[in-house]
């Protein structure tokens, strides 16, 4: 069988960049997100290019939820995850701190953080326990330093930082990888979100610059997987190339 690649949030953005490389890199894929009918989608085009493809439909939010899923695969050729790709994740609002809404920020902790706790819980322990195994969290560069009005979303991502700096140190005594992934600008559906919908102000986040695509954040993921056994890509920042860090980019207005 084909080695199997996990990946949550699958159905936009960098999630579902990384199933498509994945998927043509020669990966069984099981594929998380809250949408049945766009997973389906996915699965059927990808299956039609040679892969094989499991969806599992919840949010990573819903901890029960995630591991009935999980717990599902068991005695089935998908038991056994040989990449863990945590990328469902999100920022909502561009509030001053002390200005935010309080359920965008529970919305954002438990996605981007307790989302991925779960994940880890219930995939990492076979992987310590078959001595193999990679995960990969999609962090951001937003989790170096934080940025005007960034602030809880900006905690969310130097979270995952130090969370993948701890688990990298708890399975360092195993063959298993750990790679934080560190995005800058990059043109999803990501700004469209975190304005609550409005595609005109998104537009505007990505004005006067060229900025990374999920296909670029992808390629790097698979490169991270595809590293032989005795080499961890411990963590990659990629930047657009007129963008300096998380708050200075140059654009060409």
């Amino acid at each position: 069988m084909k080695p199997i690649a996990l990946i949550t949030g699958a159905t936009s953005g960098i999630g579902e960049a990384c199933a498509r490389r994945f998927a043509r890199g020669g990966y069984d894929l099981i594929l998380t997100a809250r949408r049945a009918d766009k997973l389906a989608s996915i699965q059927a085009e990808l299956e039609t290019e040679g892969a094989k493809v499991k969806t599992l439909v919840f949010d990573v939010r819903d901890a029960e939820a995630a591991e009935a899923a999980v717990h599902s695969l068991a005695g089935t050729p998908w038991e056994n995850v040989d990449v863990l790709i945590n990328n469902a994740g999100l920022a909502l609002g561009l509030d001053k701190e002390y200005e935010g809404d309080p359920e965008d920020w529970n919305t954002m902790i438990d996605t981007n953080i307790k989302g991925l706790l779960t994940m880890t819980r219930l995939i990492v322990p076979a992987m310590v326990k078959r001595n193999e195994g990679h995960v990969i969290n999609v962090g951001s560069v937003a989790g170096d330093a934080a940025y005007a009005r960034g602030n809880v979303y900006c905690a969310t991502k130097a979270a995952v930082k130090a969370i993948t700096d701890g688990l990298r140190i708890d399975v360092a005594e195993s063959a298993v990888r750990v790679t934080n992934l560190k995005p800058g600008l990059v043109e999803t559906n990501f700004s469209t979100v975190r304005f609550h919908g409005d595609s005109e102000r998104a537009e505007g986040v990505y004005k006067g610059i060229k900025p990374l695509t999920g296909a670029d954040i992808a390629d790097v993921a698979f490169f991270a997987a595809s590293a032989p056994k005795h080499v961890q890509i411990a963590e990659v920042l990629i930047l657009a190339t007129h963008q300096a860090n998380g708050s200075f980019i140059h654009r060409d207005l």
